[in-house]
Formats: structure tokens, C-alpha cells, sequence
């Protein structure tokens, strides 16, 4: 087998900078990139993806202008969160490909970069979806072009290392996800203008009906402080320390009621999801503290850190954890629990999401804040 590529500061920096370059065209699109994990492949002729990861060549990579990178690196992730590759089924692989390839040059375009100068473009066929291209393509001789339809890959070449768990575990729902924090942070950055979803078929048919709590989740904390005052937001990507977020990291205060009403599940389930949150966003610091009648803690967390094991597990009263906030001054505050317990008699100024499993109580029992469900499987 062949070595694996290792990834060096030269690759992450092409990766980060082309993340950086797009946050500026399209939050979608960008947020899209963030959940792109990138490995290095010298086995590849450009970039591809088995649907899992987008493997890139380095040395091609590099000698690329900035923005003919951006599109190469934008094609293959769509690529991979519309499940090219697994929807490909028992289809001729370089027609499902070129039909797949039409499609998202269509997107990258859409985005304000360049495509390949050989690349088919057809402006009805792009907004359909890649099955429907597909069967309109029927009867068409395969080309003679040497990469043609070779980007979309049936495993990972051979010098990429291995995957983490097995192969293809809820890749297709961390994507559906994927889109749906896409299309939260559009949202919020005021791109509707330039909605993707409302020109591709694809998108609007693999978009998610609704955001998952873990979605609300990232909306809430994927912002800066400037924007609870009513100011635009900034979009960063994962691993970007910029000078200019300096003034405006957002600190978050995460409390964990410890009375018995919230299973383990839901904790891991929150506090996983929250250092996910911090890998793809360093302007977003938390700390953790469990509670019950009393405040346990601080807990700082960290992106992909051990979960410190909860403490307490008496009654339930929440006003230990709001008198906190007079001195750590955080941001915004999560707080999970079933919702029965004593309320402080005013609400405080920091922003309150409250996280309530299946069983906890109604929204109009909150007094203030927002109230996000669980769902029943987390």
C-alpha cells in the first residue's frame, strides 16, 4: 500500500485560504466548506471525492490561481453533499458522472467562479436533478477526454489514510445537515438574495423540510456578539484566527442540569455538538458547568476534548447558574434541562437557549429565552 500523503502547513493553507476567499462570494457555499474534510491524494489527477472526502492533489493545488482552486475544491464538495457518489447506483459511471459534472459547474458558476474551459454547461440541465440529466444524456457517445467523469471515486485512493469508523456511517445525514447550517447562516449573513435553493433542483430536493435542533444549535452560536445587538455578522471559517474577530469572540456559558432529568445521551449529544461549534469557528469559546441546586465547574471545552463527568444530581434550581453570569459575562448562555425547576425573577440581559429532551416542559413554562427540543433519538 501506498504511504499516506501527510498534510502539511502548505496544503492547509491553500484549504484555509480558499475557505477564507469564499466567505466573501457565499455563506452557503462556504459553510458548505467547512464541513469538507480535505486530504491530500497524489493519486488523483485534480480533486475527487468517494463521497466521504474530497481528496486534492498538492502539487496541482498549488500551482493553481486562487480562484480556479476555489472552484475545484467548491465542485467536489458538492459532489460529496448531494451524494453523487452514493446515489450513483447500478447507473454507467462516466455518463452518471458528466451528467453530476454539468450540474455542479452550474453551482460553482452560480457562486462567481471560474469552471473548467472544457466543461459542458447547458442552463436548463443544471437546474435539474443529476437522475433527470442522466436520462436526457442517454444515446450520447462517453467523449474522449481522459479525466472526463473521473472525479466522482468508488473508495479512497490508495495513499489516503484510513477512515475513522466504518465506511459510509450517516455520511448522507451529516450532509443533509451540512446543507441545512448552509442555508441557516445564508440566513443570517442576508445572502437570500442569492439563494442557491432556488435555482437547482438538486438542492431544493436534498434540502432538508426543516432544521434539526442540531442546526438551531450552530444558528445560535455561530454569531458574534455585534449580532444580538442587531449588526451584521461575520462568517469565519474553521482554522481561520483572524486579527479582525479579535473584538468580537463570543463566549458561551453551557449548563448541564445534573438533577436526574436529562439522561446521558442528551449530555454527550449537546456537549459533543458544542465542540463541533468550537472547531469550526474559533471566534466561539465555552465553558461547561453542570448543575443542580447548586453550580459545578468551570469546565472549559475544547474541540474534540473529553467530556468532564457531570456532578450534583439533587433538586433542580436554575438561579445558581444565572447568578454566574454577573461575573463571567458571557455572551450567551446554552442550558439544558427538562425545564422543571425554579426560574430567577428576572430575566437576565445574556441570551438564553434552553435545550429540553422529549418529556420536558412546554415553551410557554420558559419565562424568557429561546426553547430548542431534542429529538427523540439524539
Amino acid at each position: 500500500m501506498t504511504p499516506p500523503v501527510p498534510i502539511t502547513p502548505d496544503f492547509q493553507r491553500l484549504i484555509s485560504g480558499s475557505r477564507l476567499r469564499l466567505r466573501g462570494k457565499s455563506a452557503f457555499f462556504a459553510t458548505l466548506l467547512l464541513h469538507a474534510e480535505f486530504v491530500p491524494s497524489m493519486e488523483v489527477a485534480a480533486a475527487g471525492t468517494d463521497g466521504e472526502r474530497v481528496y486534492v492533489n498538492p502539487e496541482v493545488a498549488a500551482s493553481l490561481p486562487p480562484d480556479v482552486l476555489d472552484g475545484l475544491l467548491l465542485h467536489e464538495v458538492l459532489h460529496a453533499a448531494l451524494s453523487h457518489v452514493q446515489r450513483r447506483g447500478p447507473r454507467e459511471k462516466k455518463r452518471w458522472n458528466r451528467s453530476a459534472d454539468l450540474i455542479v459547474n452550474g453551482m460553482v458558476d452560480a457562486a462567481g467562479l471560474p469552471t473548467p474551459p472544457q466543461s459542458r454547461r447547458d442552463e436548463h440541465l443544471e437546474k435539474l436533478s443529476v437522475e433527470e440529466v442522466y436520462t436526457s444524456l442517454e444515446g450520447e457517445a462517453d467523449g474522449d477526454g481522459k479525466d472526463e467523469g473521473d472525479d466522482l471515486l468508488d473508495g479512497p485512493p490508495g495513499d489516503a489514510p484510513a477512515k475513522q469508523g466504518r465506511p459510509g456511517q450517516g455520511v448522507q445525514r451529516q450532509w443533509q445537515q451540512a446543507l441545512a447550517q448552509a442555508r441557516s447562516v445564508e440566513a443570517m449573513s442576508g445572502d437570500q438574495g442569492h439563494d442557491p435553493l432556488g435555482a437547482h433542483r438538486e438542492l431544493m430536493r436534498l434540502a432538508p423540510a426543516r432544521l434539526d435542533w442540531r442546526a438551531h444549535l450552530w444558528r445560535f452560536l455561530a454569531r458574534t456578539p455585534v449580532d444580538f445587538g442587531g449588526f451584521d455578522r461575520r462568517f469565519v471559517g474553521r482554522g481561520l484566527y483572524l486579527e479582525a474577530l479579535d473584538d468580537e469572540s463570543l463566549t458561551a456559558v453551557i449548563a448541564v442540569d445534573t438533577s436526574g432529568s436529562v439522561d446521558d445521551a442528551a449530555v454527550r449529544a449537546l456537549v459533543g455538538e458544542v465542540q463541533g461549534v468550537l472547531g469550526a469557528y474559533p471566534h466561539v469559546r465555552a465553558t461547561l458547568y453542570y448543575a443542580d441546586t447548586e453550580a459545578y465547574g468551570p469546565h472549559a471545552l475544547s474541540p474534540g476534548g473529553d467530556i468532564p463527568p457531570p456532578q450534583g444530581g439533587g433538586g433542580t434550581d436554575f438561579r445558581p447558574i444565572f447568578r454566574l453570569l454577573d461575573t463571567h459575562e458571557p455572551d450567551v448562555l446554552v442550558y439544558l434541562t427538562d425545564g422543571y425547576g425554579d426560574f430567577p425573577e428576572a430575566a437576565p440581559k445574556t441570551p438564553t437557549l434552553w435545550v429540553v429532551p422529549p418529556g420536558g416542559l412546554e415553551d410557554e413554562g420558559f419565562p424568557f429565552g429561546e426553547v430548542l427540543r431534542l429529538e427523540e433519538h439524539t
